[in-house]
Formats: C-alpha cells, structure tokens, sequence
C-alpha cells in the first residue's frame, strides 16, 4: 500500500486518504490542468514585466 506524509503532524497515511485519521488535516487534489494554468500564468506575467 502507497503511503503518503501528512504535512501536519508528519504520520503515514494511505495515499487514498482525503483526511488524516490522526490531526484530521484535509489533503488537497492538484490536477495536472490546474498546474499548467498556473505555469503559463506566471510565465505570462514575467513575460509582461519584462517587456
């Protein structure tokens, strides 16, 4: 089984897991489009302060 950390209170959790059993912090999802849309974002607003 995959395990993942929890960045509250650093248990192993099931990679599955939405919520830590232990500290109950909430595991966000990040979508891959999400990611590229704030990749470009950025690069478009370098883009805009340099030139």
């Amino acid at each position: 089984m995959k395990t993942k950390e929890c960045p509250s209170c650093a248990m192993q959790v099931s990679s599955r897991s939405k919520i830590c059993p232990i500290c109950q912090y909430e595991f966000t999802r990040s979508s891959k489009a999400l990611q590229w849309v704030a990749l470009l974002l950025v690069l478009l607003f370098i883009y805009l302060i340099l030139f």
